[in-house]
């Protein structure tokens, strides 16, 4: 068996936790990279959903009368 060169690290997080550390992650990031993530998020659910990404989506506008 081979010996590892790393050492393996886990990190225990509390439930209640685990939501603003992922917050406070992705408010650290760029808006360009929250984009992308969101992006290939998209990408794959509609792969998982029908097969194929849609070349054109439909925009939801919601107004509201001030």
């Amino acid at each position: 068996m081979k010996e590892r060169k790393m050492q393996m690290v886990a990190n225990k997080v509390k439930m209640e936790d685990e939501d603003s550390l992922d917050v406070q992650f992705w408010l650290s990031q760029p808006a360009s990279a929250r984009i992308a993530e969101l992006t290939r998020l998209r990408h794959e659910y509609y792969i998982w959903l029908i097969g194929e990404f849609p070349s054109q989506m439909e925009k939801t506008v919601m107004r509201r009368k001030i």
